[in-house]
């Protein structure tokens, strides 16, 4: 019984078809894991916005504070409750495990760690109408 060692060309035959095998896997991984940046949503609020108070909205807070204006989103970064706005305190609670926001969206207590996205928001021509940028 002879045991046959692959000779050095043979080896060398199997690394690069093993390696062209894999290289051409890539595309494949790139088509599966690739993500598709979603496009800015853009939506036309009405409502009567004055300095220092609030607007809301089913998914998000519009606030007016010294003439600027930003909105907040409503659901939790902790499980995705809705946010309530707390206007004797001025701040954001969520209900479900009292994690607590200030009006620009941070994390003022937890249970939740991230903060809230905030969105742009436009006034228009009408001055009761408003353009929110939601990414």
């Amino acid at each position: 019984m002879s045991s046959q060692r692959p000779t050095p060309t043979r080896s060398f035959r199997r690394k690069l078809l093993l390696f062209g095998g894999l290289l051409m896997l890539w595309p494949l991984f790139r088509f599966l894991f690739h993500k598709v940046p979603r496009k800015p949503r853009i939506v036309e609020v009405s409502g009567t916005l004055q300095n220092d108070t609030v607007l809301t909205k089913q998914d998000f807070l519009i606030f007016k504070e010294h003439e600027q204006l930003w909105a907040v989103s409503r659901n939790c970064t902790h499980l995705g409750c809705r946010i309530n706005y707390i206007e004797k305190e001025n701040h954001l609670e969520c209900p479900c495990h009292q994690s607590r926001f200030s009006i620009q969206g941070k994390v003022l207590r937890g249970p939740a760690d991230k903060a809230l996205p905030r969105y742009a928001v436009e006034p228009t021509e009408s001055p009761s109408t408003y353009l929110v940028t939601i990414s």
